[in-house]
């Protein structure tokens, strides 16, 4: 029965070598109104073309037959970073497909892209049986075989299917690790890991076209290693570890996995991995491919990073933010007298000052200004803060240093000026000296 589901391909016939058509039916549909087409080459997209999405969720886009076979992306909403999902076009077949945001993508037809689903299915199912036999802790051996087996005869039918085809590429790259005997459920995953990037050519130009590499690095650097306590040295250990894995892999192609890594990390809060992804590998591929603006903000990050020593300024003509002594913490707070969400946040923070014992906390306030007029009005309602001018707003030194991008924006800063935690309100602010 396993093997009756793991191998179900329809082959369709009449390929022609003419103009064809991505037909598509999104099945929550009034939230889509166009459907956009990108081909996708290793370091960026080419836009080919739209089509509307009608009321039933359909939409038909022609590809001129002047299109190239590769891989393609279709855009359904905005940000398209998020909202999108590729697709391989061999040049020779028209593709149909149902999208559904829980179910994910069905294809009606092509040849490829059936092959490629089909794959990840069946591959699925098995993994799925494994991971069920270890859980059972059965003594009987002989099932564990037996599903090996069945995972080894669906890899390699499949890659026998896929011969000539866009999709051999990922179904061979995707190649596990299959035993030849029975092991532990210890040393079977201590193969996965060791194994995990034996069939991925870093080279090869379809693999850098897709999210393939992307997702295999993710799924590397995030899954392996969950039994470490220390996530963040489990995360540095998977890194090294798959930077050496792609150690042929062109520079500008390690450079764009790192990049979107470091960003996953910085995002995610992981600031000690992010500066660890750029100290160790980023900031010298960056310098080899003379990239000062990369370079640039992978150390203008690390400065205002947790446990980084703040970045200096001048709070008036004399004195600067690191002669200042005496309270245990510092709170900078990057804030404008124009701004809406500023308005109700400072003056909570005013009060809660209040509520803290002497010397506990100092509030220390950049305006970041066009002018002084309203600020300088503004400041009165809050006296217990020292205030700094920042005029240029956008375009000024300090909040330049600090990489500000919105107000309010703040800081926290134990007694030696090191930067202990960056609150995204006025209430997680609160809640750090509440801990």
């Amino acid at each position: 029965m396993l093997k009756r589901l793991i191998f179900l391909i329809t082959i369709l016939p009449g390929l022609l070598f003419s103009q064809h058509t991505i037909k598509g039916t999104f099945t929550n549909s009034k939230d889509y109104k166009y459907a956009l087409l990108y081909k996708i080459l290793p370091l960026s997209t080419s836009y080919i073309g739209n089509a509307e999405i009608k009321e039933d969720g359909s939409f038909i886009l022609p590809v001129d037959a002047s299109a190239t076979a590769g891989m393609y992306k279709i855009v359904y909403a905005m940000p398209k970073e998020e909202y999108n999902f590729d697709l391989i076009y061999n040049s020779k077949e028209d593709i149909e497909f149902t999208f559904d945001t829980e179910t994910g993508i069905t294809y009606q037809e092509s040849i490829e892209n059936k092959l490629v689903t089909g794959y990840t299915s069946s591959m699925s199912i098995i993994s799925q049986s494994i991971s069920n036999f270890f859980r059972q802790q059965s003594k009987d051996t002989a099932p564990l075989m037996d599903i090996f087996k069945t995972q080894r005869e669906t890899q390699t039918s499949f890659e026998e299917a896929a011969t000539g085809t866009i999709a051999l590429e990922f179904i061979r790259a995707n190649r596990p690790f299959i035993p030849d005997h029975f092991e532990t459920i210890q040393e079977y995953i201590k193969n996965l890991e060791n194994h995990f990037f034996d069939h991925v050519d870093f080279k090869n130009v379809t693999l850098q076209s897709s999210d393939f590499l992307l997702d295999r690095m993710y799924n590397y650097i995030l899954g392996m290693g969950k039994d470490n306590h220390d996530i963040s040295a489990a995360y540095k250990k998977n890194i090294d570890v798959f930077y050496k894995a792609m150690d042929d892999a062109p520079i500008a192609i390690k450079s764009s996995l790192l990049l979107q890594l470091w960003r996953s990390m910085a995002d995610s809060d992981f600031e000690n991995v992010a500066n660890y992804i750029s100290d160790t590998y980023l900031i010298s591929i960056a310098k080899s491919l003379n990239d000062q603006v990369l370079i640039d903000e992978l150390v203008q990050f690390k400065n205002t990073s947790k446990e980084s020593k703040a970045p200096d300024f001048y709070l008036d003509e004399t004195k600067k933010l690191s002669d200042l002594t005496g309270p245990e913490y510092y709170a900078l707070v990057f804030w404008s007298s124009t701004c809406s969400h500023c308005l109700n946040e400072i003056p909570q923070l005013e009060a809660y000052i209040k509520t803290l014992k002497e010397g506990e906390l100092q509030v220390i306030a950049i305006g970041l200004e066009d002018d002084d007029i309203n600020w300088s009005k503004k400041i009165k309602d809050f006296p217990d803060f020292i205030h700094v001018l920042g005029l240029g707003k956008w375009d000024n030194e300090t909040g330049n240093k600090y990489d500000i991008k919105a107000t309010p924006t703040y800081f926290i800063l134990d007694k030696n000026k090191r930067i202990v935690a960056k609150p995204n309100d006025v209430e997680a602010l609160k809640s750090f000296f509440h801990k």
